[in-house]
């Protein structure tokens, strides 16, 4: 089987530009022989950011670049010339990622509109030439700054998907199918667990010309909060969802018993997760009539709840007008996640290929040598038989 497109982490080494270094240049003109400093600074070094964008849904077009490298500034010059910065690297990205400390696991940032742009790593800041260092009783500093170093780190960036209302419930549960009738998504449907292997989003199409849009998760099934199945590397998109569609089987044996389950998954993953909204829908209500219905609702959990059929339709748009009704119960529905608190990664359940090789950087910093400048009269600038102390 083909390998998926679908990808949600990768693992990057990222490094900034330097800083140059600064000149300790003397201006030398003609009927000007001694015309004093005139260094310029070092430009400085690039940054790597991190952006948001809008038409991206994978991580796939980072897998395979293992290294990002921000350009180096150059050193000053003449004149008082500044050298050039550094190029910045932009890493464009899927709204909903979030990046990691590969090292440590220790949250960085996140960015989740189109657009937004996080510095990640710094770049260093270019040193001052020597024209910076001349006073009235030092007229001729022959020293410049170093540029600042770069900063480098390994990155985890992790998608996490941004959607209004995510499907929760075990394998066969029906959350493919429903998410096929409400939306134009085509995710695969068969009868055996575990069909969904990957998050599957669709817009769902409302009154008015509303929509919202519903993320169809990898069955969850129980000790998915401890590695069991593959709850554990799709659980983290659902603390993206506004909304939460549980969903349980009409032929359950027990559907408040599976709901309970469910919810204690993923409170052991992340406690947050509880006081997002929840809507229960009992699937496949077309083997039950409205007498087994009145039964089942007495012991069903006290949260919104719905039958639905997505063969026969059977309460789908009722559906879509409970999911709008939560959406906006404290007001206009509006997208926010500000209020998100993310947890560090535990890097021993993310596996990536050992990638030691981390490019080494060849550049050399450029050192003035007053032995190579003919011009330099160290008597007329620092007087006979003084001594120079570097600062």
């Amino acid at each position: 089987m083909a390998e998926s497109n679908f990808i949600d982490y990768v693992k990057i080494y990222c490094r900034s530009g330097k800083g140059g270094r600064g000149s300790t240049h003397f201006r030398r003109e003609k009927y000007i022989p001694k015309g004093g400093p005139d260094g310029g600074n070092g430009g400085n070094g690039g940054d790597i950011i991190l952006r948001a964008n809008r038409n991206m849904w994978t991580l796939l077009h980072l897998k395979f670049q293992r290294h990002i490298l921000a350009g180096h500034g150059e050193s000053g010059s003449r004149r008082m010339s500044t050298g050039k910065s550094g190029d910045s690297k932009i890493i464009d990205v899927p709204c909903g990622t979030v990046a990691y400390d590969a090292e440590t696991g220790e949250y960085l940032c996140d960015v989740t509109e189109d657009g937004q742009e996080v510095i990640l790593l710094k770049g260093g800041r270019g040193g001052l030439g020597n024209t910076r260092f001349k006073t009235p009783t030092n007229q001729a500093p022959r020293y410049a700054q170093p540029g600042e170093p770069y900063q480098e780190r390994k990155v985890i960036f992790e998608l996490k998907v941004l959607a209004d209302v995510g499907l929760v419930g075990f394998p066969n549960a029906g959350k493919s199918t429903l998410l096929s009738v409400v939306s134009a998504a085509k995710p695969k449907i068969a009868n055996y667990p575990f069909t969904t292997l990957e998050p599957k989003i669709g817009i769902v199409g409302y009154r008015d010309f509303k929509s919202f849009v519903m993320a169809d998760i990898p069955g969850i099934i129980e000790g998915a909060s401890e590695g069991k199945g593959l709850g554990l590397r799709f659980l983290r998109h659902i603390e993206r969802n506004s909304l939460l569609l549980f969903m349980v089987a009409a032929d359950a044996d027990n559907i408040h018993q599976e709901y309970r389950i469910l919810l204690n998954e993923l409170a052991n993953y992340n406690p947050e997760l509880l006081d997002k909204r929840r809507v229960l829908a009992i699937s496949k209500a077309d083997m039950l009539d409205e007498e087994l219905m009145e039964a089942l609702a007495a012991d069903l959990p006290e949260i919104p709840h719905i039958y639905i059929s997505s063969i026969t339709g059977y309460n789908i748009t009722a559906l879509k007008d409970l999911l709008w009704s939560e959406l906006n119960a404290d007001g206009e529905y509006k997208k926010s996640f500000e209020g998100m608190t993310h947890r560090n990664l535990d890097i021993r359940t993310v596996e990536f290929e050992d990638d030691d090789d981390i490019p080494e950087d060849e550049e050399e910093d450029e050192v003035w040598d007053e032995e190579e400048d003919e011009d330099f009269d160290p008597d007329f600038y620092y007087g006979e038989g003084e001594e120079f102390e570097e600062k």
